[in-house]
């Protein structure tokens, strides 16, 4: 007897010991069902993914997030609505985003975006916008009887600016005067960017550019060498870039490679 006493006091004090290293892996228990800890730093990693700083006060709410989705959870099993075919295409679709997410993550772990990839990239993008800017300024308008008459009335003094506000069709420039900042020519279409190309510092067309989009009357305010960004500023951007071409690529790729029936 005495010996069976001991026994369940020693187990006892087995249970009591293993008790905080249990609650240690679990959060709470609703319900009788325990809560695992690793709900909670599921979340966290989720919020830390985010850019936001997990506070203690957000712990605590992480924590009270997992509880209440345990009792929602619980109730939706009580009604049956894990068993209805509608949940059970949720849960694939879900099974499928998880999966594809992991793999794509996976993907990017094993091939990252290099150093001298960014760099080669920075180079080609540095020397496609090298030489000069122009910051210019144009109206456009849809035949060239307005553009004609539109000249006529910039030689005469008219303010190309006012003139542009009033009467330009081009929703970008128009209410700016017809500003179009700095830019390389090769970035517009052929035609306007051969045109400002022909002009001398605060010129402006004697005739009407046409278009795909209409009639210009353009106006050249100034030349400067080209202000590229600093490759340290662009850096995020390009990696960025490169990344999502890679996995362009492989989406590409595993698609090639499946048998579709």
């Amino acid at each position: 007897m005495k010996k069976q006493i001991l026994t369940a006091i020693a187990a006892a004090t087995l249970l009591v010991a293993l008790a905080p290293a249990a609650m240690a892996q679990n959060v709470a228990i609703v319900n009788g069902k325990a809560i695992p800890k690793s709900r909670v730093d599921a979340l966290e990693d989720q919020v830390k993914r985010s850019g936001r700083p997990v506070s203690p006060e957000m712990q605590g709410q992480l924590k009270e997030e997992v509880v209440m989705r345990e009792i929602f959870m619980q109730e939706a099993q009580v009604r049956g609505l894990d068993a209805t075919e509608d949940f059970r295409t949720q849960m694939e679709l879900a099974r499928q985003a998880i999966l594809i997410r992991e793999l794509f993550a996976d993907y990017q772990k094993k091939n990252p975006v290099t150093e001298e990839e960014i760099k080669a990239e920075y180079d080609k993008f540095a020397a496609q916008n090298s030489g000069k800017e122009y910051k210019a300024r144009h109206i456009l308008v849809e035949t060239e009887d307005e553009a004609r008459a539109i000249i006529a009335k910039l030689k005469k003094g008219g303010k190309f600016d006012e003139i542009a506000k009033k009467q330009s069709k081009d929703p970008g420039s128009g209410a700016k005067g017809g500003d179009l900042d700095w830019a390389n020519p090769g970035s517009y279409v052929k035609e306007f960017s051969e045109a400002l190309s022909a002009l001398s510092k605060g010129k402006m067309t004697d005739t009407p550019v046409k278009t795909q989009f209409g009639y210009h009357v353009i106006r050249l305010e100034d030349i400067r060498d080209a202000q590229l960004p600093k490759f340290e500023d662009v850096k995020p951007q390009i990696a960025q870039q490169l990344q999502q071409q890679k996995i362009a690529k492989y989406q590409t790729e595993l698609r090639a490679k499946a048998r579709i029936e």
